[in-house]
């Protein structure tokens, strides 16, 4: 059996359908062809077939998932294949269909069926056969989700998650005991395709399936189809056709044709009821498109997505800081560039140039350790930290991150823990954030390091960062940054956060980096005349304090002093 040889087979003796209803034969269009060649590079490189399809609607993908599921199982023995549907009607539909390939079959190529109950396609010798001839000995059946136990006493090679997104009850409950019936081996095949159904299951194994694609682990690859993709998807131009700025940005972004507007105009007055949202959702140009948050967005949504497409592409560089350590201080860092690294760069420092960077710290365990770095005289993003550090090591990362920075102004949120800000005073970095705050004692105003979210400052910030998005959208470049901003939402109670199940971090890290801004200067120094550097006193304090090798890295960290 090689799959190489499964789309001959395919487009040569497989038949459905049409939407006239017409019996055809089965023929490749455009992202049927793509998921092939996603399915065949697996199949060369002799990994575990597994894929997950993000699509619009109507793309043929479940045609051609239940053809290769088809394909597979006739020509293989004792192979075992589950298509899983979300609904009894789509199930009964997916049966006919694979029904409809073993009829419509040239004779030489049927395999013995024997007769089964249900929707099970039985290829073996059949009981009452007196043929000596044996039986594949495999078998294809379907099923409806949400019924106890599928699948779980089997040992399957093919198994189909069609419309996952729209199961029943506990999709991940039901999708964990599937997973156990299929071996992780080569020559087996899982693909789960969906459209989007709002932020759920579906799209938290999206998510995992990018990130791991990212960082280059094994797993399921995720392939997205857009709508504009299907040929189908265009219509005649009418009269007078003219486009609207909307549609000039999607335009450019996605290299649309005015038929391919058409269509779009067309699909959404007649197919979804005049909705946008529904539309996106159904047929989404983007993966955010289609998980649309359920909430009111605190952002302008479809500036969002076009900005996040605009950057998907863009270059940073990954690393982290590595750092030597003594006495309780850090004795030496050095930049080391690392594929997998927690901070991404997207421009370096520039000498004389101020920076500032907000940072949020996890909550309860589960969220993220961030940090945003923001060049103080533009307000561009250049750099972010995240990563599920400790404490102690988010503190040494952050330490480092500031000094790289030019001595960066540093605002750590403190509400959940005060250890980092607490370990960086230690560690002996001295730019921070200043607020007032009321001493406990003496009920005089005193001055502290560290943002403190309350009732008052959080409000500030999120407006403040909904000011950026709304007006100069292209400083912030972060794919995962502006991705955050598509699910932070406003509660019942008109609260921004993050919709359930999804992270700010990002985003309220973003937001304290701009509310602190104005504590930093915002224009750019010329460098001192003859390699010499005006210390401060607390960088005079740093060097006295530090032993002699220690001095000996100040100075060159510094320059020479004044």
């Amino acid at each position: 059996m090689n799959l190489l040889n499964a789309g001959e087979y395919i487009e040569n003796f497989l038949k459905i359908r049409d939407k006239s209803g017409k019996i055809v034969p089965l023929k490749l269009n455009p992202p049927q062809q793509r998921l092939y060649s996603t399915i065949r590079e697996q199949w060369k490189a002799r990994k575990p077939v597994r894929i997950i399809i993000l699509k619009a609607r109507q793309m043929g993908f479940s045609t051609l998932t239940e053809a290769i599921i088809f394909w597979y199982t006739v020509t293989s023995e004792q192979s075992e294949s589950l298509i899983v549907a979300h609904q009894e009607e789509s199930t009964g539909n997916l049966f006919r269909m694979s029904k409809r390939f073993l009829d419509e079959l040239p004779g030489p190529l049927k395999p013995m069926t024997r007769a089964s109950n249900g929707q099970e396609l039985n290829f073996d010798r059949p009981s009452q056969s007196r043929s000596q001839k044996k039986g594949l000995g495999s078998r294809i059946r379907c099923a409806t989700a949400g019924g106890r136990g599928i699948g779980r006493s089997y040992t399957l090679s093919c198994l189909h998650l069609s419309e996952f997104a729209f199961w029943p009850g506990d999709k991940q409950e039901t999708l964990t005991g599937l997973m156990q019936a299929v071996p992780d081996k080569a020559g087996t095949i899982v693909i789960m395709e969906s459209t989007a159904n709002g932020y759920d299951a579906f799209k938290d194994i999206w998510d995992r399936a990018v990130e791991r694609q990212r960082t280059g682990e094994d797993g399921f690859i995720p392939v997205f189809f857009p709508w504009y993709e299907m040929p189908e998807y265009e219509r005649e131009v009418p009269p007078g056709f003219r486009r609207t700025p909307e549609e000039a940005q999607l335009a450019e972004a996605y290299g649309l044709s005015d038929r391919q507007l058409s269509w779009r105009r067309w699909c959404i007055e007649n197919n979804c009821n005049g909705d946008l949202n529904l539309f996106k959702q159904e047929y989404p140009a983007t993966p955010d498109e289609a998980f649309i948050a359920t909430g009111a967005c605190v952002f302008d949504k479809e500036a969002v997505v076009l900005r996040r497409e605009q950057v998907r592409k863009d270059a940073w560089e990954t690393g982290e800081f590595k750092v030597e350590r003594a006495g309780g201080r850090i004795k030496k860092w050095e930049w080391q560039p690392d594929e997998r690294g927690p901070i991404r760069i997207r421009k370096k420092p520039e000498a004389g140039r101020p920076y500032v960077i907000g940072g949020d710290t996890a909550g309860e365990g589960s969220d993220w350790f961030v940090g945003q770095v923001l060049d103080n005289v533009t307000g561009e993003q250049v750099a972010v930290l995240r990563h599920q550090y400790g404490e102690r090591e988010y503190a040494e990362q952050m330490y480092c991150l500031g000094w790289y920075y030019n001595e960066a102004l540093v605002g750590i949120e403190i509400n959940y823990s005060t250890y980092p800000q607490k370990k960086l005073e230690e560690l002996g970095y001295t730019r921070f954030y200043v607020r007032d705050r009321v001493d406990s004692f003496t009920g005089k105003p005193m001055d502290a390091f560290g943002f403190q979210t309350t009732a008052k400052t959080r409000p500030l910030a999120v407006d403040g960062l909904r000011d950026v998005a709304a007006h100069e959208i292209g400083l912030i470049t972060d794919y995962e940054t502006l991705g955050e901003m598509l699910t932070f939402v406003y509660d019942e109670r008109r609260r921004p956060q993050a919709e359930e199940g999804a992270h700010d971090d990002c985003v309220m890290a973003l937001a304290i980096a701009w509310y602190i801004r104005p504590q930093q200067r915002m224009n750019v120094e010329e460098p001192e005349a003859e390699g010499k550097a005006k210390w401060t006193a607390d960088m005079w304090d740093d060097f006295w304090g530090a032993d002699e090798e220690g001095q000996k890295y100040l100075i060159e960290k510094w320059g020479e002093p004044k």
